[in-house]
């Protein structure tokens, strides 16, 4: 009630400036605890109400917004949660723009710096980059204002999309054996001086208020609301004392004028580091023993990667996105952020201090002042990595091999370890010489000449430093620089080989590359693939579930809700399934793709969707063997977290695969039946015929591997099948489950990766494809490959399995690696492969068991 007289109150008072709107807004709702939201319009939270629209941007009302859990934030204060009150504590969800994207305000009126209207409390690195900050009520309001009249500036191409206010919760006390808060550390006070820094100059004070003063060597620096230079910790101990007086040691300062520092976004906030001069420190230890740190580095820096490529010219911009791609593959980037740097920033801007890693990926030469600003990093224990790059130091030469360029060559590398990676990669066409010993890494061409092509070099005395590489790991073999189809493929053949030792650079250089965080799981959507089936399927569901809308499984608890909240809660074994069509949207899976390409009678109708599964072998469990067979049940997901491959294996689903599970009903008297081995040949068969029946796609080489694989060529697995049959009665219940790269490129190949490389050799525009797409199409050829067999036996879809597979005329080995030699012939009556064995005959072989690879230690069956 009281929001809605509010409203009315600004409808009547519409012609007032947003300025002034904005802050009586605040001021009269702030007491009512709900949330105040700048954004655009199209990001208008659900149920909020708007009170001023301007240019595609909304100021909305709504209901409150809490951060409860500040463990998974990176703190910039001692104690965040304790507001004065007249503060507003807000969220900032902003991007990184790049080159002529940077944020310029349209409108001529003064530019409003969000770091002159609020103090940072914490922030969190990611897309988007989210900054908690306190404001006061006026400065809120500000703020939001001109957000609303585009004069919002973020420094360092920070782009604010969002602003909202929310409500700070005490995380559960701190215990002497428990996890603590993160906080982002300053580096350790040095007594020497910065070798950028000219003897006895100044440095600069911050206020706290965004300004900087002045401030005499030596002077203590203080922080508002703090009297002196410690404050107690935020678990209110008395005796751990935490030191706000190294706010310099965040910025490297080229002179002390005004003009030289700029304060905004979380790179320039000032870490806090222990005070190691005070006497209870040890007492500090002993509570904190080992507390978490989100960067996984012990060098104090903010977790930070930059990326320095050169010019901004469109070939540089295209060069920092091939970067950003492979970085992204190999690091955590809930744990770093990754930054371009530009050239006018690098010399410039503080970077230095907020920098856990130094990306140079440029071929032009580096001017001498910004290569002095990098030598100045290493000595102060920076890490580089040189991809490709003409950076070197310390006597390392460049040399230019012009017969090498853009050239697969092969590498031999050498881990920490001791170890070595064979891997075929593109070489620049330059070589290393001279330079000091060989560090922990080294890499070497295969050739003659052993060609230095990767070297590891340490710098100075503060543990600075540099991995320097010629060649191009940070390039897809679908790069247009590679040359020809072989070097395609031999690229492709290595590419997993090429992350691990990407991997194993950046782990060199301080980096975690660790597995990433298993993601949330999602609702299940349930989706009808035709109007006609909607009535009957939901009156047999009305049959089927019990009063609470629940269908149970021995592996699955299946729960039928209208809508999805997320106070519902998911988990491998209950999943609320989502029956509200109109409630579904997925940027992975369209429906009308989907229906558009689904050309069955009964396969894929019902749909069971879901971002991110434990298993799609496992959500059709409850439902398969009550379901109407012309109902055919599908289960679709974007991600697996428990993907199942044969036997023990792991089916490993990165966003791109195609990922599903299909219900097929076979009478156990039939052509099909009888041979149920086949199914796996037929899937299979389908997802290869689904991509080459498609007019202008039938020379992209993919092909059939016995029993169950989808390949490239004979070279690369692009995908697998797994079949679970169950005879009840008369009828054999299967479920398919079935995956293949689309559109994920890495670590191997996918579908669209040959679709590229097709274009290039070509020069064609075909154009590449979607998951939901193929799925439909290969579920459309399996309907009518089982109809054939049904009707004609092996004999009717043989040639055609034959006409994609890989292995005509393939030699095999029997037993062991040492066994004898036979040569495929092809598939028996049931399914199983036919060899030429000694003396001229042709035999049935059957796999161990054991092998991952099927075609490894074939067996020939004892007789009868």
């Amino acid at each position: 009630m009281l929001i809605t007289l509010c409203y009315l109150y600004l409808w009547a008072r519409w012609g007032r400036r947003p300025a002034a709107l904005v802050l009586s807004t605040v001021r009269r709702l702030r007491a009512s605890r709900c949330s105040f939201t700048f954004c655009r319009a199209a990001a208008q939270p659900g149920g909020a109400r708007v009170c001023l629209s301007r240019g595609g941007r909304v100021f909305c009302v709504g209901e409150s917004q809490s951060i409860e859990d500040l463990n998974k934030w990176a703190l910039f204060i001692v104690s965040p949660f304790i507001l004065e009150a007249e503060h507003i504590a807000f969220v900032t969800e902003s991007i990184w723009a790049q080159g002529d994207s940077f944020q310029k305000p349209s409108s001529s009126e003064t530019v409003v710096r969000w770091s002159d209207c609020c103090l940072p409390v914490a922030c969190r690195p990611g897309d988007p980059y989210q900054l908690i900050a306190r404001a006061s009520v006026d400065d809120f309001s500000k703020l939001g204002a001109a957000f609303m009249e585009e004069r919002l500036q973020m420094d360092n191409g920070l782009v604010a999309q969002k602003i909202v206010s929310v409500h700070l919760k005490d995380p559960a006390p701190k215990e002497a054996n428990g996890a603590s808060t993160k906080q982002v550390q300053a580096p350790p006070l040095s007594p020497e001086p910065s070798p950028e820094t000219e003897p006895g100059q100044g440095v600069m004070e911050h206020s706290g208020q965004g300004d900087w003063k002045r401030a005499d060597e030596g002077s203590s620096l203080l922080r508002r609301g703090c009297a002196s230079g410690s404050v107690p910790a935020a678990d209110g101990d008395p005796g751990h004392q935490l030191h706000l007086s190294s706010c310099h040691e965040c910025l490297e300062l080229e002179n002390s004028t005004i003009e030289s520092v700029r304060f905004a976004s979380a790179e320039n906030i000032p870490d806090i580091p222990c005070d190691h001069s005070s006497p209870v420190d040890g007492a500090a230890e002993e509570l904190h023993p080992k507390q978490e740190q989100r960067r996984g580095n012990i060098s104090g820096k903010a977790p930070n990667i930059l990326l320095y490529v050169g010019s901004s010219s469109e070939e540089a911009m295209g060069r920092l996105q091939q970067v950003l791609s492979v970085l992204t593959d190999c690091v955590d980037t809930d744990s770093y952020a990754l930054y371009h740097l530009p050239e006018d920033s690098a010399l410039r801007d503080p970077w230095p201090d907020n920098c856990l890693l130094l990306v140079i990926a440029t071929r032009e030469p580096i001017p001498k002042d910004i290569h002095q600003k990098f030598m100045a990093y290493l000595s102060q224990g920076g890490k580089v990595l040189g991809l490709s790059s003409s950076f070197t130091f310390g006597g390392f030469q460049v040399t230019s091999r012009d017969m090498l360029r853009n050239t697969a060559q092969n590498l031999v590398f050498s881990k920490a370890d001791g170890s070595e990676v064979r891997l075929n990669v593109l070489s620049s066409g330059c070589v290393y010489e001279e330079g000091p010993g060989p560090g922990k890494l080294q890499g070497h061409l295969e050739n003659p000449d052993k060609d230095k092509m990767i070297v590891h070099a340490p710098f100075g005395s503060r543990g600075g430093e540099a991995v320097l590489c010629q060649v191009h790991l940070e390039l897809p073999p679908s790069a247009s620089v590679v040359q020809t189809q072989e070097d395609f493929n031999v690229l492709k053949s290595s590419n997993l080989r090429r992350h691990e030792v990407l991997k194993e650079i950046l782990m060199t250089l301080g980096l975690s590359c660790d597995v990433r965080q298993v993601p949330a799981l999602t609702p299940l959507y349930l989706l009808l693939a035709t109007e006609e089936i909607q009535d009957p399927f939901m009156q047999w569901l009305g049959r089927h579930v019990d009063p609470e809308g629940v269908i149970k499984s021995s592996k699955l608890t299946l729960k039928f809700i209208s809508s999805y909240t997320s106070e519902v809660e998911v988990t491998p074994s209950f999943i609320p399934v989502v029956t509200d069509p109109d409630a579904f949207s997925s940027e992975h899976f369209n429906l009308e793709t989907y229906r558009r390409n689904l050309q069955t009678s009964r396969l894929g109708k019902v749909i069971l969707f879901a971002e991110v599964t434990p298993t799609t072998m496992s959500l059709l469990d409850g439902l398969m063997f009550e379901m109407p067979q012309e109902m055919g049940l599908i289960a679709i997901a974007v991600r697996q977290t428990q993907g199942k491959g044969r036997g023990p294996n792991a089916w490993l689903s990165p966003v791109g695969c195609a990922l599903f599970t299909l219900l097929v009903c076979i009478p156990l008297r039939s052509q099909l039946g009888q041979r149920i081995p086949f199914v796996q040949h037929l899937m299979s068969l389908a997802v290869v015929e689904a991509v080459r029946s498609i007019p202008e796609y039938e020379e992209i080489n993919l092909r059939v591997k016995w029993p169950n694989d989808i390949y490239y060529g004979d070279l690369m697995k692009i995908g697998g099948v797994l079949v679970n049959s169950t005879l009840m009665g008369e009828t054999f219940y299967i479920l398919i489950g079935c995956g293949f790269n689309v559109t994920n490129s890495n670590p191997t190949i996918c579908i669209n990766d040959l679709i590229a490389e097709h274009n290039k050799q070509h020069k064609a525009g075909l154009k590449p494809l979607r998951a939901d797409y193929l799925i439909a199409r290969a579920v459309t050829v399996l309907e009518k490959l089982i109809g054939t067999f049904q009707d004609r036996g092996p004999n009717g879809v043989l040639p055609l399995y034959y006409k994609y597979w890989v292995h005509s005329g393939q030699q095999v080995r029997l037993g062991s690696p040492e066994g004898p030699q036979v040569s495929i012939v092809g598939l028996d009556d049931a399914g199983f492969l036919q060899v030429h064995h000694m003396g001229g005959e042709v035999v049935t072989v059957h796999p161990d068991g054991n092998s991952f690879d099927m075609l490894r230690n074939l067996i020939l069956p004892k007789r009868q």
